[in-house]
């Protein structure tokens, strides 16, 4: 199977969520997402649960665990074969309808824009 992209996503001013999440995690943690990001490139819309699952509006989870922490990281898919990242947090319970709503504004905006909205660096 052919590699999918991972598009991180950016916001208009330039910074990427994604990254300075990822920045603020302790090295253990960071590597645990990377991983799972890598596996999401590898597998593309065939990975499943438990390391992924999806939410509401084509908003989906990407699931990392590090100790006794669940780190999600919100995601869609933009066409057949591109995964666009969108930010990162720390679970507790639910993930939280927020989230949820600001990862489908980012996918709006980047479908609206996917030049201004696409980082342009690589993952750490």
């Amino acid at each position: 199977m052919s590699k999918t992209a991972i598009i991180i996503y950016q916001d208009a001013n330039g910074s990427a969520p994604l990254l300075d999440w990822l920045d603020g995690l302790s090295v253990r943690a960071r590597n645990k997402c990377l991983v799972k990001i890598q596996m999401l490139a590898e597998s593309g819309h065939d990975l499943r649960r438990p390391h992924c699952d999806l939410l509401d509006r084509g908003i989906w989870e990407l699931r990392a665990r590090a100790g006794h922490v669940h780190y999600r990281i919100l995601y869609f898919f933009h066409g057949r074969n591109v995964v666009v990242a969108s930010h990162g947090f720390a679970k507790e319970g639910q993930v939280p309808r927020r989230e949820i709503e600001r990862a489908a504004q980012r996918r709006e905006r980047y479908i609206q824009d996917p030049m201004t909205h696409t980082y342009e660096g690589t993952l750490p």
